[in-house]
Order: structure tokens, then sequence, then C-alpha cells
């Protein structure tokens, strides 16, 4: 994968192809070409074959995603049944925007089973960055299911239907409980992987409608007011805008391999100067994530003269882990002019 533009009006095309391969480890080593001090590869923690407590998580995630996907579309038919026979939008919203979330689920699902593959040399980063595409997908998802819900609120209000109260809290407290237990069975997982943040964003939308639902079909039982039934449902819609903007937002981000909100590159490149030995200057850095929890930096380290490369490298890469949660670098130690510029114009 080729890292993003440089800053400072730099580009540095960087390929990890020639190291990113999951059957090789280049733990500890140091490689020199003729005349330059090359990449430093000590501790580099390939996607390709972790099987840390990541590759635990996400083992637990998947199978979260796939309890809930089941609870989710099991109860949809019967809301969704509900919703026609009662006349209540909430109802028919709550199912829509539960059968999205089924087809959502299993996505996610689907990604955390690709990303257990291993790297391949197309691949060489493994298939991690697909749950950030689903997660951008779901993020998307929401925003139509909210828009679909508006618009059928819209015309709610300017043409009431009578709506069946009591058979719509039945349905409802009926929903809430099975979106209860899937929202706990999900808010168990990984909260840095932003796949699982998509899938609890869709389960807690479902919530919310099942909550709005049951208020709806209250208020109706009292009181007879139908247009609280779309006011409800077009509430519901609006706080699942904001949810989905923020996950649309962070996943776009990673997708076009933004710094991670996270993350601070220029606060890293400084603090690497600051408290790494031999380290006088942190440049052509670049920060990015695969989904959220995995994150990855290149960048060039110019050294003082008569600094152990070797050591410096290894130096900059346990800090970059254990202080900013980097545990995949590539660094590129200099001495002198700036490798990637001849005239020695750094920056």
């Amino acid at each position: 994968m080729a890292s993003s533009p440089g800053h400072g009006g730099h580009r540095h095309d960087h390929d990890h192809s020639d190291h990113d391969h999951p059957d090789h480890d280049h733990s500890g080593h140091a490689h020199e070409a003729p005349g330059h001090v090359g990449h430093g590869h000590a501790g580099h923690g390939h996607a390709g074959h972790s099987h840390g407590p990541g590759h635990v998580h996400g083992s637990t995630d998947k199978t979260r995603v796939l309890i809930a996907a089941c609870l989710t579309g099991g109860f949809m038919v019967a809301e969704a049944a509900g919703g026609i026979i009662t006349g209540s939008l909430a109802l028919l919203a709550d199912a829509g925007h539960m059968l999205t979330d089924s087809i959502s689920l299993l996505l996610a699902w689907y990604a955390f089973h690709l990303a257990d593959r291993k790297a391949t040399p197309r691949l060489t980063y493994g298939f991690h960055r697909v749950k950030t595409l689903v997660a951008y997908t779901n993020g998307i998802a929401v925003f139509a299911i909210g828009a679909w819900i508006v618009v059928e609120a819209f015309h709610r209000l300017n043409d009431p239907t009578p709506v069946l109260g009591g058979p719509m809290l039945v349905i409802a407290v009926l929903g809430l409980i099975v979106n209860i237990v899937a929202f706990l069975v999900l808010h168990g997982g990984d909260r840095e992987s932003l796949n699982m943040r998509g899938a609890i964003l869709h389960v807690l939308g479902d919530l919310l409608g099942s909550v709005a639902a049951l208020v709806a079909a209250a208020v109706i039982i009292t009181t007879g007011w139908v247009l609280i039934d779309p006011i409800l449902s077009a509430l519901v819609a609006v706080l699942l805008f904001r949810s989905a903007w923020s996950l649309v937002r962070e996943s776009g981000n990673l997708l076009l391999e933004g710094v991670p909100d996270s993350l601070d590159r220029d606060g890293i490149a400084k603090d690497i100067a600051a408290n790494v030995a031999g380290v006088r200057e942190i440049h052509h850095m670049h920060v990015w994530s695969m989904d959220g929890a995995r994150n990855m930096a290149t960048l060039h380290a110019c050294l003082t003269d008569g600094t152990d490369a070797y050591a410096a490298v290894t130096a900059i890469k346990s800090r970059l882990a254990k202080t900013h949660g980097i545990d995949h670098a590539t660094v590129e130690p200099e001495f002198g002019a700036c490798t990637d510029e001849p005239s020695g114009n750094q920056h």
C-alpha cells in the first residue's frame, strides 16, 4: 500500500510490498544498501500473522455480530407484520431498519471473517481494511433509512392514519427486549473497531426505534393522538443522522488513509525526536489505520553522526508501540541529507 502524500508539500511513495509478507519474520533486521543505511524493520507487527489479544477480540466480535444478526433478523419479520396490521409507522420504520441492520450485521460478520485471512502478495496488509469499508457502508445505509423515515413521517403528518395502540404496544415491548439483548451482546466487543461500532450503531438505532414505538403506543392508547407516531419516528431519524455522520466521517477518513482522530502525527514526531537518543529530526512521517484499531506509520529518522542505526530504529519502534499505539512502523534512518532529497532540503 502506498503511503498518502507527505506533509510539507512533498510526496513520499513508500512501497511496503517487499516487507509486508506474512510468511517472513523481519524482526530484528536493519538492511543496508551500499552508501545508504536502509529500512529498519525491527519490531514489525504484521497484520497477516498477528495472533495476540487483537486476534482473540476479532474472533469473539465475529460471534457477537452473528448472534445480533440472528436476533435482529428473526424479530424483523414479526415487527413488519405488526406494523402493517396496526398501521404504525414507528413499527414499520423499525422493521425496515432491522431489515437493513440484519444485512449490515451479516456484512460486518463477513468482514470479520475476511480479516482472519492471511495477507497475500497482492494484499500485503490482508483484509482488515474490509471492516472499515463495511463500517462506511453501514453509516451510509443508516442515512438512507433515516431519510425514508423522515419522508414517510411527513406524509403521515399531512394525512394521519388510524393506529391500533394495543397490539402496537405488545410488539414494541417485545422488540425492545430483543434489541436490548442484541445491544448487550455487541456492547461487550471491541469498541475501538469501526466495524463493531457500525454494528452497535445499527442495533442502537433499532433500540431507539422500539422505545419510540413503545412511547407512541402508550400515548395513542391513553389519548388517541396518532400524530405522536410519525413525530417520534422522525425524532429517532434525526438521532440516527448524528451517529451515522460520526461513523461515516471517521471511516471515510481511514479509507483516505488520514491520520486517526486519536493520534497527532506532528506531536508524535516531536515526541520521538525529544525522547529517543540520537534522533535529530523526524520527517516524511505518515500515520494511518487499517480499521481504527491497527495503527501504522512510515517515517524518516535523521540521526546524529555516530548513532547506532539499529538501536535507534528499535527505540523508535518501541516508543511508537508503547506510547502511541502504533505497533507496525517502517523507519528509514538517515545521516546528513535526506535520501529522497539529494539537495538536503529536509522537512
